[in-house]
């Protein structure tokens, strides 16, 4: 099977302006990605913009860039309008702010999404999801936080596990200790990182938005709330992303440190 990566990167970002292009590595922060991505098994890599800027700094370094509508309210909107004219069996939306993801955490989600595609029920999507980490068990950064997004998962079956919700809040509930999270390593994390196959990509644009997506503002539930099924893949710890200036002075310490 064909695996595409789209990365789609855009300039205004209200806690970070200018964010893929920050460069005091030495290379930008889009090029640290994309070359996370260039070494998977992916057979192609793109930056999908609509920034004049980040396109000229995505060629001085030899990436493949397509400019896109600046209309789009979201990445995988703009993932697909990117991918329109490309041939490709699986199309992995990967977020340009994610420098330090694995490669093999990408061919662990292509793998997942090609079992889950071939599966007697496909997948319309995979994602990744990893356990919380032990400690906090409250607070930032813990199941409890509402920008930590938590999801809920079936058993394995033909080679991966279902995604059953995806919330905000506290899910599972743990009631018999009235709350309180004695084991957060026993909740997943969800990564916002998807692959999708050309047909479903398209398809996932032409979903209205759903009620449970409004409400908990993650565009997930659009696709369980269509009926259809989202696959997961497990890896064992999340990337750390680059959402604040705090975020980017610890990746470049980071980086400097190897």
């Amino acid at each position: 099977m064909k695996s595409v990566i789209v990365i789609p990167a855009r300039y205004a970002s209200s806690r970070l302006p200018g964010k893929p292009l920050l460069a005091e590595t030495g290379k930008p922060l889009i090029q640290h990605t994309y070359e996370q991505a260039v070494a998977s098994a992916a057979d192609e890599v793109i930056v999908a913009t609509d920034d004049e800027r980040i396109r000229e700094a995505v060629k001085a370094f030899g990436g493949r860039v397509a400019m896109t509508s600046p209309a789009h309210e979201s990445g995988t909107a703009r993932v697909a309008e990117a991918a329109r004219d490309l041939k490709a069996d699986i199309v992995i939306n990967m977020q340009g702010d994610e420098p330090e993801t694995e490669p093999e955490s990408l061919n662990h989600l292509i793998s997942v999404h090609a079992r889950a595609m071939a599966a007697e029920q496909p997948a319309f999507v995979s994602t990744l999801v990893c356990p919380f980490s032990a400690q906090p068990a409250s607070g930032a950064g813990s199941p409890e936080d509402p920008s930590c997004v938590k999801a809920v998962l079936s058993a394995e079956q033909d080679g991966f596990r279902k995604a059953l919700y995806f919330s905000r809040a506290l899910v599972p509930f743990p009631r018999d200790e009235n709350g309180y999270i004695s084991n957060p390593s026993s909740y997943y994390l969800h990564l916002g990182i998807y692959a999708f196959s050309m047909t479903s990509l398209q398809a996932f644009e032409a979903l209205p938005q759903s009620q449970l997506e409004q409400t908990e503002k993650l565009e997930q539930l659009r696709i369980l709330e269509a009926g259809h099924i989202v696959a997961a893949g497990v890896i064992d710890a999340a990337p750390p992303g680059v959402d604040t200036p705090e975020d980017y002075t610890a990746f470049v310490q980071r980086y400097r440190n190897r």
